[in-house]
C-alpha cells in the first residue's frame, strides 16, 4: 500500500531532544570541531553567551527528515539541497523540537521536487533555526511482470 501524497502546508514533527554534554562531545569527536565555545565552560563564560553552545551543524543535523513523523511517506525522496539561518543559540539543558512544513512541490522537466521549511524551537518557544530542505522525488514504476 502506497502512502498518501504530501500536501503543501502539511506539517511533521521531529523527535524532541534535551541537549547534554554528551551530545556536544560526540559531535566534536565525530567532526573534529573542538572549538572551546562548545565544551570549555571557562572559555564560554568570557563570551557574550556566557556558556557553551551547541554546534550549528549539530542543530542542522537535527533537521533530519527521516527522523520525523514524515518518515513513512518519503519513498523515493533524495536529499539534494539544504540551507538554514541560526537565530538563537542552544545550550546544554535546552530541549529542541524540529518541525517540517511542506512548502512547495514542482516539476522541472521530467524531474519532481519537494521543498520543506525546517524550524527548530526550544522549550521556551524560541525559534533557534529556520531553513529548508529540497528533495528530488523519484517516480517509481510498478515492477514489470516477467514473461
Amino acid at each position: 500500500m502506497r502512502a498518501a501524497p504530501l500536501q503543501i502546508g502539511e506539517e511533521f514533527e521531529g523527535p524532541s531532544k534535551t541537549l547534554n554534554d554528551a551530545h556536544f562531545l560526540l559531535f566534536s569527536g565525530l567532526t573534529g570541531d573542538v572549538h572551546p565555545i562548545h565544551y570549555d565552560v571557562e572559555y564560554a563564560r568570557q563570551t557574550q553567551f556566557g556558556k557553551p553552545l551547541a554546534h550549528g551543524l549539530l542543530l542542522a543535523g537535527m533537521t533530519a527528515l527521516g527522523a520525523s513523523t514524515a518518515r513513512e511517506r518519503l519513498e523515493g525522496f533524495v536529499f539534494v539541497e539544504q540551507g538554514c539561518r541560526f537565530l538563537k543559540p542552544a545550550v546544554v539543558g535546552d530541549t529542541i523540537r524540529p518541525r517540517f512544513i511542506v512548502e512547495r512541490m514542482w516539476q522541472d522537466g521530467d524531474r519532481s521536487y519537494c521543498r520543506f521549511r525546517t524550524v527548530i524551537m526550544n522549550q521556551r518557544g524560541d525559534t533557534l533555526l529556520e531553513g529548508f530542505h529540497v528533495y528530488r522525488v523519484l517516480q517509481h514504476e510498478a515492477p514489470k511482470e516477467k514473461s
